[in-house]
């Protein structure tokens, strides 16, 4: 068995959005899937890329990927990479396409001088709790996420 990892291209738009659509009814949220692939082609390969993808691939065949983007961090006056979504397919969990993913995304975060690499879960999910600690991550259960969306999103912004 040979692993692999490679930088997404334009070209795999529908393989994203098929992993995107994957990990969504894993995590039970497909109903909230609601991109446009154009739309998604643009905002990771147009002129200003929002966010970059690596393919996770086992013997040639893609199993799975990592969407990821950089924030930063004023405490440490460097960015950090945020993992926006990990997803393998569930006939390739087990054969370390997961860790190769995470490895390859840390070996990113130090080469651009990145303070941390960081991810949220859900916090039913213990087989992937599971599996980030044994790989040494650590929870932040003392923050607490929030989100702005929808009419709450516009309507602060209309506040401007």
């Amino acid at each position: 068995m040979s692993l692999s990892i490679r930088v997404a291209t334009r070209d795999d738009v529908p393989l994203i959005a098929q992993f995107i659509r994957a990990l969504a009814d894993y995590e039970k949220l497909l109903h909230e899937v609601r991109f446009d692939e154009a739309v998604l082609a643009e905002k990771l390969f147009g002129a200003r890329p929002y966010a970059e993808v690596l393919i996770g691939e086992i013997d040639g065949a893609p199993q799975g990927f990592a969407l990821f983007f950089h924030n930063f961090s004023t405490f440490e006056g460097r960015p950090g990479i945020y993992l926006e979504d990990l997803f393998v397919n569930p006939q390739a969990r087990g054969s370390g396409l997961g860790t190769a993913l995470l490895a390859r995304l840390a070996q990113l975060a130090v080469q651009r001088d990145c303070a941390r690499l960081e991810w949220s879960v859900l916090d039913w999910n213990e087989p992937s709790i599971g599996f980030y600690k044994a790989l040494g991550a650590k929870p932040m259960d003392e923050w607490t996420v929030f989100r702005l969306d929808g009419d709450a999103l516009s309507g602060l912004a209309a506040k401007a």
